[in-house]
């Protein structure tokens, strides 16, 4: 297994789209990290990449990307439907793989995936980025320390309006185009980190013009009663809240995507609101939890294990299936 002791860890960004910038820009701001890598799927948009953020190695394929022997990890940053091929390319190559969520499109991509994986004995993590961020890292220690007793009841939504465009991605089957795999894996995952997998799942949605999912409801019950209530839409906007209620008082994130603040609420006691401010754009937390794991030898996060994610597709998979809906993909 390789050793980064004594110098950065290597990266590689797969794509160059609006995400990949995003991450480039995160990575920029850790003094360990260097990106040494871009692949795409043509030598112009690589060199532009490439010369937009400093990247001495432009590969004009996957391929060659994959095979770079000067990198120690790839983000794979393209549309869903290719996170399966690209991922698995990159790991066949001995590459440790950081794959933007959603993690796949199916449980059974996910499955494929982290087997390949873990029987290469190779780090994949998926990149849900705000589970990083200072204010969740607090959140989690909040509520691990009883802030608000016993969560009860977590509403959580995530929406925005996007101008209706029949060939961009958000409305193309084919890319896994719609509100449900590209807004709402953002509560659904946030529901897991809170309660687990739920027991029973009910849910409801929107079609629009071109067959992909504009809007959709989710309720969800666990093992102890819990109940979760999600909202995700690409055609509507929201004012993308979080609301944990607890037996002893509730917590508000609200603009909770790259968010730094939250207000914990107590019956008979002032508001206490609380303030973690972001290094960089946020991206840069993710990232350094997987050079964290590499360091310190671990094949997965614990803070977003693969058991989770695998768990996170099936559940994804259990929203849609009311609604009869399949990628082309699959």
């Amino acid at each position: 297994m390789a050793t980064y002791a004594d110098r950065a860890i290597r990266w590689g960004i797969l794509g160059t789209g609006g995400i990949a910038e995003k991450f480039a820009e995160g990575l920029a701001v850790l003094d360990d990290a260097e990106l040494v890598a871009v692949g795409s799927r043509s030598a112009a948009s690589a060199a532009t990449f490439g010369e937009r953020y400093a990247v001495p190695h432009r590969h004009a394929t996957y391929a060659e990307l994959a095979s770079d022997p000067d990198v120690d990890v790839i983000y794979v940053s393209t549309p869903h439907p290719f996170h399966k091929d690209n991922s698995l390319l990159c790991l066949a190559a001995g590459k440790a793989v950081l794959c933007e969520k959603p993690f796949m499109i199916n449980a059974s991509e996910a499955a494929e995936v982290i087997t390949f994986a873990r029987e290469r004995q190779l780090f994949l993590m998926e990149a849900m980025w705000v589970r990083f961020l200072p204010i969740f890292v607090h959140l989690r220690d909040l509520l691990s320390a009883g802030a608000i007793g016993d969560i009860q009841v977590v509403h959580a939504d995530f929406s925005f309006r996007a101008e209706f465009d029949p060939a961009g991605r958000l409305f193309d089957p084919a890319l896994g185009g719609g509100a449900l795999l590209d807004a709402g894996i953002y509560p659904v995952s946030l529901a897991s980190m809170l309660l687990g997998p739920p027991s029973e799942i009910v849910s409801q949605s929107r079609f629009g013009a071109t067959g992909v999912d504009e809007q959709a409801a989710i309720l969800q019950r666990y093992q102890q009663g819990q109940l979760a209530v999600l909202t995700t839409a690409t055609r509507n906007d929201a004012p993308q809240e979080i609301l944990i209620c607890g037996t002893t008082g509730y917590i508000r994130l609200v603009n909770w995507l790259g968010g730094t603040t939250m207000t914990i609420t107590r019956p008979q006691q002032p508001d206490e609101q609380i303030q973690m401010p972001l290094t960089g754009n946020g991206y840069n937390y993710e990232a350094a939890e997987v050079m964290r794991c590499l360091r310190a030898g671990l094949l997965e996060s614990p803070i977003m294990p693969l058991d989770e994610s695998l768990a996170l597709m099936h559940n994804l998979d259990a929203i849609r299936a009311p609604w009869g809906l399949r990628y082309p993909s699959e």
